[in-house]
Order: structure tokens, then sequence, then C-alpha cells
């Protein structure tokens, strides 16, 4: 028995030597079940604090995290920062990482479970509407706007993945968000409709149909069907042919696991998200943008839109990370450091006071 362990052991040690994947932490060995390297264990007074929450918004719980940067006083103002997290993503993971960080430059940060998903509130589970999404957002900003301590004036947004193709939409009108950047954004509505890299088109009617039949089973009370309802084997996902989604994988179900997060979404939310593009109506943003990628990531396309269709905004940005793949910027301290790097001078200069 004792050979077996240390031989399953070694063999995790070398598959991580390989593949360069790097076990984070364990979400059951912390107690705000945080998954990412660095992550608070405990509040100690004088340093970055984590306080778990929940707030209504629409009549559902929302489960968020509120971040506060050290030595932290009530009395006095500060900038915030509103995160939102990646599609099957949660706060625990990627959202709650960039949260704790931009906490440690000063911000009060908030990073909450989409409604529908994670620890929050609504029924059915996983459903995965872009509306929702946005008013996620919205909500928010509702809440950490009247946190104490917070400068309302002095309000950004971070979004990650879908979350940053939702921050889009979502800054277009809600002008509370006086600066926007992204990181690694991906067009939910796009991707759903025409498959990733356009290659789906062929059964986009097809899809139409199957959702279409789901919704009407849903309504009369029949059984809720999803998409990505099963995890893929080891074999099946080093046969995909995309980064983004045999790294995802990795990073979702292995590196950085949380109960919470998951692929899945109702077959009937495709009759709503096949009729999103983050990229339209770009021109409704006036805020400075900035948006942050890697230049090997293949989801690049979606970030090079929608900079290009920003053109009504007299400051934006775009930061390219070398050499860093889409879900690479989630955890790899290098390119996280260089997010970072870019995020911390973006939001000094355009939340000053």
């Amino acid at each position: 028995m004792h050979y077996v362990k240390k031989t399953s052991f070694m063999l995790a040690i070398i598959f991580n030597l390989l593949t360069g994947v790097t076990m984070a932490a364990d979400y059951k060995q912390n107690p705000f079940t945080l998954t990412y390297n660095g992550a608070i264990k405990e509040n100690i007074k004088g340093k970055v604090n984590i306080h778990p929450l929940t707030y209504k918004l629409n009549g559902i719980e929302i489960a968020a995290n509120v971040y506060t940067p050290a030595n932290y006083d009530p009395s006095k103002k500060y900038p915030a920062v509103v995160v939102a997290h990646p599609n099957g993503g949660v706060k625990e993971q990627v959202a709650g990482l960039y949260a704790q960080r931009l906490a440690e430059q000063g911000y009060i940060t908030i990073a909450s479970d989409a409604a529908y998903q994670g620890a929050s509130g609504g029924q059915p589970r996983n459903v995965d509407k872009p509306a929702n999404r946005v008013e996620d957002i919205h909500g928010m900003a509702d809440f950490i706007t009247h946190y104490a301590g917070v400068d309302a004036n002095r309000l950004g947004l971070l979004g990650i993945c879908g979350g940053g193709g939702y921050s889009l939409e979502a800054a277009k009108t809600d002008k509370r968000f006086h600066a926007i950047a992204t990181l690694s954004m991906f067009n939910s509505g796009i991707v759903r409709k025409n498959g990733y890299l356009d290659s789906q088109i062929d059964t986009i009617q097809a899809r139409l149909k199957q959702a279409s039949d789901a919704r009407a089973q849903e309504v009369a009370g029949g059984k809720v069907l999803y998409i990505a309802d099963t995890i893929p084997t080891d074999e099946q996902v080093a046969k995909m042919p995309y980064d983004l989604y045999r790294e995802g994988f990795e990073y979702y179900f292995k590196t950085h696991a949380h109960p919470n997060s998951t692929f899945k979404y109702t077959m009937s939310s495709l009759l709503d998200l096949m009729i999103f593009d983050a990229t339209a109506n770009m021109d409704l943003i006036n805020q400075p943008l900035l948006m942050i990628a890697g230049d090997k990531a293949d989801s690049l396309y979606m970030t090079l839109e929608a900079f290009q269709k920003a053109h009504n905004t007299q400051s934006k940005e775009l930061f390219l990370i070398k050499n860093a793949t889409h879900i690479q910027t989630y955890f790899i301290p290098e390119y996280v450091n260089q997010a970072m790097g870019k995020l911390t001078e973006f939001f000094e200069k355009t939340l000053a006071k």
C-alpha cells in the first residue's frame, strides 16, 4: 500500500514537471475554500482581509466575497473594483485571485458568484443567460458602492474571460464604472452561436431547435436539459483542438478545482446566448478601457475585435502578455504579475482622486 501511494505521488510530480502544471491550493484546506496560491487563510489585523457575505438581487441571494485592503478603516474612502468571474468559474478561483491582488494595492474589491451558479441562489441551477450575468455586474456595483469606506466616484470594473464580455456589456450603459479592464475576454454569445473559432456555424439552426425543445420541456415540468453535463476523460481532453478547452479542463477540474465550479449550463440558455454579442454597440463605452490577453491565446481574436470597435473612448490600451495562453493568465505567477502590473498602473491613473 505504501509503495502504491509513493508511486502515485511520484507519477504526479513527473506529470507536473512534464506538463508545466502546478497544483494550486486545495479548497478543502482553505477556510474560505479559495483555490489559488497565496490565498488568504485567516483574517489578520493590518492585512488584506476577506469578508464572505450575501445580498439580494432581484429576489435571488447572491454569494460574494469582499476584500478589504491592509489597515482598512471604514471611516476613510477607498477606490473599489468589481471583479466578474469566467464562464463556469466561481469567486474562489481566478476572480478571487485578482480581487485579492487588487486589494493588496489598496482597493476594496468584490467577487460574487453569478445568479443561478456557484453558491448563489436561483433555480434551475446553472442557467447561463447574458442578461443575468450583466445584471450580476450591476448588482455588485449596487452593493459595493454602499459598502463602508467605498468612494462611489472611484469605481472600476475587471471582467475575466466570459465575465470580460459581460463587463463590456454592463459598462456600455452603467456609467458608475469609471474604468473598465478585461483579462482574456471571451465573447460568450458569439462562441455559443458560431462555435469556437467559427467551428460550428453549420449546426446553428439544429442547436437552436434543440434549445427551443429544451425550453418547451422545462415549462411543461419536464427534465431540465444541460450542455457539457459530463466531464471528458483525459484522453478526450488531450484530443481537443484548442488550448483554451484543454487547459480549461486542467484548471477547473484538476489544479484549481472547486465543487461549485462547472462547465454545464441549461440548453435553453442558448436561446439567449446565441443572440448576444459583447462587441455590439462598443461605441457606447466612453470610459477608459484596458484589455489584457496572452499573445499565444487562441481566444485573442475576441479581444482584438472588441478593442477595434471601441472607438468612442479617448483612452484605450491593448496589453498582450508575451507567450501566455488564455488559461495561463489565470494562475502562472509570471503572467499574473504582468497583468497585475498593468492593472495597477491603469486603475491608479483612472481612479485617482
